[in-house]
């Protein structure tokens, strides 16, 4: 018998840590090969840790609501592997060196350096603090939305490790900070009489929701309170508004012979790769060689400075079940065929439905691609994915009335057409470039061979 040490993994570069949510197994359960142990949640995703090996859950060295860094042991199995018994502290005691210890250490000084960066990186638009106290994306987003100024955070005193705030340290701070300021200064009072008699017919639901906070009742409505992903995305999408200039150009696009090859060799795709064929490998593919043709659109913009990436990783935005949006990544979409990316998108597109997306797949997208036709729209004005400097929403197609032009002159036919909208972030990118890349698209769609194999 051994014991393997069950380790948070890592998330994206951007991830640092996670908030362990819930413990789907308990001690003493039989655990299979890649069956979930737990789950958790970061600033971008929630999702479930799968086991490594078959066993049985013999410790749990964290609990729920605790903060996680990655490589961090979370739980023990025990296996029936002959191998040596793991040590849960094996991390942080001093060896003689190895190259095993070499790869610690270097794993170590790698998350130190990526956990900095998430506190201090401006992109995520986290509170900064003046000091060097380390903050959890949790205990930051619970002071960014109850209006937590920095000052206040660093006064608060931490019960973690190192002194460390907590999300009870943080909540207890705001239960006791919400009764003082339940009493009401007399100037204030005067004042909110003196507000006009349309303010005054407002009812307490509407009030509150203009201060911020969440409406108790209202009338003969209901209340929805937001989930904790519509709350991020709602965050995401006003500082990326409040961040980047954003502007937009269109393009239509005459998808006719795509649309007749497709409707040609869809199903014998089907039947030899098992996978359906949909438009979506085809525009990926093109705006893969966009972006190839542009780099200047594959980059990110933080603070000052940009920078160039050398991977084209295209997000792929998919509506889920709940209502909520999130961006699988495709990554290195430029190196697939026709055949794996349409393997790829589907497995993404399938996994997203049904909430079972790994954290890293939804991590260092370089471009977002949207699709607002599945749902009937002719075009959109999609808005940037942070720190991403561009977006494609990809528009209904239509069959249209068109004015052809041929040799022998110019006639009415109909034609299968759709728009391009392109947002890009004016800071960086000009019209000029923003308009370009619209078109390397649009004429990579138009010039489709009708001819190709796939």
């Amino acid at each position: 018998m051994s014991k393997f040490e069950l380790k948070l993994p890592r998330m994206g570069e951007s991830v640092a840590e996670a908030t362990l949510t819930t413990w789907l197994k308990e001690v003493g359960d039989t655990i299979e090969l890649d069956e979930p142990i737990f789950e958790i949640a970061t600033d971008k995703v929630d999702s479930e840790v799968p086991s490594e090996v078959e066993g049985v859950l013999v410790e749990k060295l964290f609990d729920v609501d605790d903060v996680i860094k990655v490589g961090d042991t979370v739980a023990i199995i025990e296996t029936e592997q002959s191998a040596g018994v793991a040590n849960p502290k094996a991390q942080s005691e001093p060896v003689a060196a190895s190259n095993g210890t070499e790869k610690s250490v270097d794993m170590v000084e790698e998350t130190v350096k990526v956990a900095k960066e998430v506190v201090s990186a401006p992109v995520h638009h986290a509170q900064k603090s003046s000091s060097e106290r380390f903050y959890s994306p949790l205990v930051k987003n619970i002071a960014k939305q109850e209006g937590i100024s920095e000052a206040e955070l660093d006064a608060i005193e931490g019960t973690g490790n190192d002194g460390r705030v907590t999300k009870n340290d943080i909540l207890a701070y705001l239960e006791d900070g919400s009764s003082k300021k339940a009493t009401q200064p007399v100037e204030e009072a005067s004042v909110s009489k003196m507000k006009p008699a349309s303010t005054a017919n407002n009812s307490a639901s509407e009030v509150e929701a203009a201060n911020g906070s969440e409406p108790k009742q209202v009338g003969d409505g209901e209340v929805v309170p937001l989930s904790r992903m519509g709350k991020l995305i709602a965050k995401h999408m006003v500082n990326s508004v409040s961040t980047s200039a954003h502007v937009q150009s269109f393009i239509e696009v005459d998808v006719t012979k795509i649309v007749n090859w497709r409707n040609k060799v869809k199903n014998a795709f089907e039947k030899r790769e098992g996978e359906k064929l949909t438009f979506t490998p085809i525009f990926m593919e093109a705006v893969a060689k966009a972006l190839k043709k542009y780099p200047l659109m594959n980059i990110s913009l933080v603070g000052d400075t940009v920078i160039k990436k050398k991977n084209i990783n295209i997000g792929m935005a998919a509506a889920l079940p709940d209502g909520n949006l999130i961006v699988p990544v495709i990554k290195n979409a430029d190196q697939l065929n026709l055949v794996g990316m349409a393997k790829v998108i589907n497995d993404l597109a399938s996994r997203a439905r049904e909430n079972k997306l790994k954290p890293d797949e939804i991590q260092d997208g370089t471009y977002t691609v949207t699709n607002v036709g599945t749902f009937g729209s002719v075009f959109g004005t999609p808005i940037i994915n942070q720190p991403q400097v561009g977006i494609l929403a990809l528009g209904a197609i239509r069959k249209i009335p068109s004015v052809i032009e041929t040799p022998e002159g110019d006639f009415i036919g109909i034609r299968s057409k759709m728009y391009l909208s392109h947002s890009y972030d004016h800071r960086v990118v000009n019209g000029a470039l923003g308009s370009m890349f619209a078109k390397a698209v649009a004429d990579y769609l138009e010039a489709w061979d009708v001819d190709r194999e796939v």
